[in-house]
């Protein structure tokens, strides 16, 4: 009994001290020699269906992708990834070094926070109502409450040291995307909603950017200093706008694309302001997702994309009337298709924004992910 008690707390000691490695990094070598390092210590994913990895499983709503054939392509099956492989963050983790992708908040506890935490959950907006009309969700201000219950529970391996998790965090990369729902699953939704009518497409923009604003300055004041910040895409072109819409001069709903650009144009205005000490410490990205959009469906070939306009699972005109069934058999070869449903990219899309957008500043402002990470 006595051996086995010294072995239990021998183990025990030597799990701390890995531990106490991993949050002080005060002896890299000595974990590279048998783990690649990730370039940063942790990564927190806050956001929308884009880059919910199961957050939405287990809550009564519509907006959920846990079966089949969703995930047919990730090796870990049907996840409740919104699409047929890895999204955006899942490829832009192994881009940062993480060996694993990070998990969804709805499972993770204890010492595997420290390493970060996926908060997404489809249908959220940065405005509380959005998504409603598809049933529950965890808005923007829920998953910034939710993060702030993980720096309460990170402190005890601080020793409720404030500054030490704040140090911590302040080297992690963070990532927000948020705002198609609040167009898409809201101020476009006139049957359910009211804000198109409350509202013009300028004071909407503003009303959602200061609302952002001071839900990123919540996450700043929790301990985020560097992080990304996703424009829209142009929703205006996914298929389930070209299966409703009928326009005369061009395939998008033109409407849509430019009340999203005013809302984009403010986000760059405000990470332009974060950087020049609104917030200070805090470094910002602006990620252009619209033109990177553009810039896929203009140039699709190049990528090896041959179906642009329709979703490679889906019901309806374009595969855009709604998302997949379940069990729906998809299309054979997922690499040609730009859009895996109505509304998400396919796996092969989201690698390619995820590649064109770390290393270079194509569609990054004013650094690449990559220099956002080695600050």
């Amino acid at each position: 009994m006595e051996k086995m008690g010294f072995t239990n707390l021998l183990f025990l000691l030597m799990n701390w001290f890995m531990l106490w490695l991993m949050v002080n990094n005060t002896c890299p070598n000595l974990v590279q020699a048998q783990v690649q390092q990730p370039q940063v210590p942790c990564f927190f994913i806050f956001g929308d269906s884009l880059v919910d990895n199961g957050n939405n499983n287990r809550i009564l709503t519509l907006a959920r992708a846990n079966y089949r054939p969703y995930g047919i392509d990730f090796p870990q099956g049907t996840t409740g990834r919104f699409t047929n492989g890895r999204t955006y963050v899942d490829a832009l983790a192994q881009l940062l070094g993480f060996r694993n992708y990070i998990p969804p908040y709805a499972r993770v506890r204890g010492p595997a926070l420290l390493r970060g935490a996926n908060y997404a959950s489809g249908a959220a907006g940065i405005r509380d109502e959005t998504g409603d009309n598809l049933g529950y969700h965890t808005s923007m201000d829920q998953q910034v409450a939710n993060f702030a219950n993980t720096v309460q529970e990170l402190s005890r391996f601080f020793r409720g040291d404030t500054n030490q998790v704040k140090n911590y965090l302040g080297r992690c990369i963070f990532y927000s995307g948020m705002g198609s729902n609040d167009y898409l699953n809201n101020y476009f939704m006139p049957s359910f909603y009211s804000t198109s009518s409350d509202y013009t497409t300028q004071a909407y923009a503003n009303l959602l950017l200061q609302d952002y604003t001071r839900q990123l300055t919540q996450l700043y004041n929790l301990g985020a200093r560097k992080v990304i910040v996703t424009g829209v895409g142009q929703i205006g072109c996914i298929p389930y706008q070209l299966a409703r819409y009928r326009g005369n001069s061009s395939r998008c709903n033109e409407d849509i694309n430019k009340a999203i650009t005013l809302f984009n144009t403010g986000l760059l205005k405000l990470v332009s302001r974060i950087n020049s000490g609104q917030l200070p410490g805090a470094r910002f990205v602006y990620l252009d997702s619209y033109r990177s959009t553009y810039d896929l469906y203009t140039n699709a070939s190049s990528y090896g994309f041959e179906v642009i306009d329709k979703g490679c699972c889906g019901v309806g005109r374009n595969n855009g009337q709604i998302t997949c069934l379940p069990f729906q058999q998809p299309c054979a070869d997922r690499t040609k298709y730009l859009f895996w449903d109505a509304f998400h990219p396919t796996e092969v899309a989201n690698i390619v924004f995820a590649r064109t957008s770390f290393s270079s500043n194509s569609y990054t402002y004013p650094i690449s992910i990559q220099q956002l990470a080695n600050l």
